[in-house]
This record gives C-alpha cells, sequence and structure tokens, in this order.
C-alpha cells in the first residue's frame, strides 16, 4: 500500500470516528469531510471506496444501530429514540429502520429483551443484516462491505 493510500485511509478512520462520536448530531458532509481534510466530492467517493457505503448511509445504519440498543434497554417511546439518535423525523426513521433490520421498531422491541451478555458480544449480536442477496468482500481495513455490482 503506498504512503499515500495509508495517509488518506487513516484520514477517512478519522472522519469515520468523528462520525461514530457525534452520530446524533446534525452532521453535514462538509463537515466531515473537512476532519479528513479532502473535498466534499472526494469524501463521499473515498469513503464509499473504502468503506462500501456512503458517508450518509453510514452515519443512518450507525443511528439506527444505536436505537436498537435503545428499544431493548429501555422504556422510552420509539420518537424519542427516534430523535434522540438523530433522526429528524419519526416517518424517516421508521422506513430506515425497516430498510436496515427488516421490521419496524415497535415489532423489534417487542421480538427483542435486553441481554444479558458482555457488551462486545452484545454488539455484534445487534449489528443489522445487510440486504439478502448483496455479495460481501473485506475492505482494507478489515471491515465486511457490499461489493460492487458490474
Amino acid at each position: 500500500m503506498s504512503r499515500e493510500v495509508e495517509d488518506l485511509n487513516r484520514r477517512l478512520l478519522r472522519a469515520r470516528d468523528a462520525m461514530d462520536r457525534a452520530y446524533a448530531e446534525p452532521l453535514d458532509v462538509r463537515a466531515v469531510a473537512a476532519v479528513a481534510h479532502i473535498s466534499d466530492a472526494h469524501f463521499i467517493r473515498s469513503f464509499r471506496a473504502v468503506f462500501g457505503e456512503t458517508p450518509h448511509r453510514y452515519l443512518q445504519r450507525r443511528r439506527v444501530e444505536r436505537s436498537m440498543f435503545l428499544l431493548r434497554e429501555t422504556d422510552r417511546s420509539v420518537t424519542d429514540i427516534c430523535f434522540d439518535v438523530g433522526f429528524s423525523s419519526r416517518g424517516t426513521f421508521v422506513r430506515m429502520f425497516r430498510e436496515i433490520v427488516g421490521e419496524t421498531p415497535s415489532d423489534y422491541r417487542v421480538g427483542h429483551e435486553p441481554m444479558v451478555a458482555p457488551n462486545c458480544f452484545q454488539l455484534a449480536a445487534t449489528r443489522p443484516v445487510v440486504a439478502a442477496g448483496v455479495a460481501r468482500r473485506s475492505s482494507s481495513f478489515g471491515d465486511a462491505t457490499a461489493a460492487t455490482a458490474s
């Protein structure tokens, strides 16, 4: 791996970490691209090439993952959880949740009780499954990413 690619990957990881820390806040591409010190368009292209999804999709998935935990472990309303994880409308939240998890937030809550396991096992067990029929490959960081159709 060339030094330039390694440097870009490091900056993209820094940007992804910033997204993970601030997932519940309103984020825009320009702010996150600034963390990586690259232009907006180059950031989107590079992020997708390395992680297999756009920054926007990654952020939505992270928000849904956090909401899955809150739905399982708390008695808070779906609407409260929706706003706590950073969605601006309940309709968008429910649509994204169903698209990523395969069921509505309310149905998910009914079918999943709080987990009694170490945190690392909880994280692995609750990670949303990518839609069926999508081929998987490893990125240069070892993350599973969707292979692009040719």
